[in-house]
């Protein structure tokens, strides 16, 4: 047998309840074929009081690397030896690294948002005014990453008062952009001086792929940055309803591939094979 033979995978994956639909794998393992890497990614069921089990089997198989959803993205964190400090900002983690025998927690949903901002519509959020809908896990990791990197202004609307405020206050205490709260009842106005307008929503998700934002659609305007969250379908109502007003847009589908690209990159240390992963997306969605 040739002395460089090595029949040992590394191995990543997630932990979710439910995660079926999850497709994460897809876009992995076409990275790591790609990359002619002896890589797996598994796609693991974890139920909520299995989770400290679940971190402990894997450290015992020396996985490089995990990623967490729902239900599990909050409670890891009483598992790992490290949070970044914009995971432990965010208080929710997402992707697990492994360093030496550490395990650390990071979130890559609002750096997957912001690696898509600056390099597929061009924008720096630096010193941008931005309106965001929705308050839940998204709108939480994708204001706190905009405000890390230097919006301006963050608006806030939600139709649940309490998760809108609890949201706000955090990042006007731990962040320097000024955040506002608007409570979201009826058709909303999008304020005029936004730059980046952002559904943070499920609104539109497969498979009510009709439904759309209750908002005045004639306060779009062209010098806007339209963005929508959701992957699946990526041309949602919403965003044909911002290019039908002249506003640049940006998809969930680049957002979901970018923070997979980016936790791609922690685990293994290489560049991510962007374009190979978002046509594996692609073609799922088609199936």
């Amino acid at each position: 047998m040739p002395d460089d033979v090595n029949y040992k995978a590394e191995l990543v994956g997630v932990f979710g309840h439910p995660v079926a639909e999850n497709p994460s794998i897809v876009m992995q393992e076409a990275a790591f074929k790609e990359l002619g890497l002896n890589w797996r990614y598994l796609t693991i069921e974890v139920f909520p009081e299995d989770l400290a089990a679940a971190i402990h089997g894997m450290r015992a198989f020396h996985m490089k690397g995990i990623n967490l959803t729902i239900p599990h993205k909050v409670k890891v964190l009483n598992y790992l030896d490290e949070v970044a400090p914009d995971a432990r900002l965010m208080g929710a983690v997402n992707t697990v690294r492994r360093d030496g025998d550490k395990l650390i927690g990071e979130n890559t949903d609002g750096k997957g948002f912001l690696r898509a901002l600056r390099e597929d519509a061009s924008s720096d959020p630096a010193g941008k005014q931005v309106t965001v809908l929705g308050a839940g896990g998204a709108a939480r990791a994708i204001t706190v990453e905009l405000a890390l990197a230097g919006a301006k202004s963050i608006t806030v609307m939600n139709r649940t008062v309490s998760r809108g405020q609890t949201l706000v206050e955090l990042l006007n205490e731990k962040t320097s952009a000024e955040s506002t709260f608007h409570h979201w009842t009826g058709t909303y106005t999008i304020p005029k001086d936004t730059d980046i307008l952002v559904n943070a929503t499920s609104i539109g998700l497969y498979p009510d792929v009709d439904a759309r934002p209750d908002l005045d659609y004639s306060t779009m305007s062209p010098n806007m940055i339209v963005s929508d969250v959701i992957p699946n379908p990526p041309r949602t109502p919403f965003l044909r309803e911002a290019k039908k007003r002249g506003a640049k847009t940006l998809d969930g589908l680049g957002m979901l591939v970018y923070q997979g690209a980016i936790g791609f990159e922690m685990w293994t240390g290489m560049a991510a094979p962007v374009e190979a992963m978002q046509r594996a997306l692609e073609a799922a969605f088609r199936e």
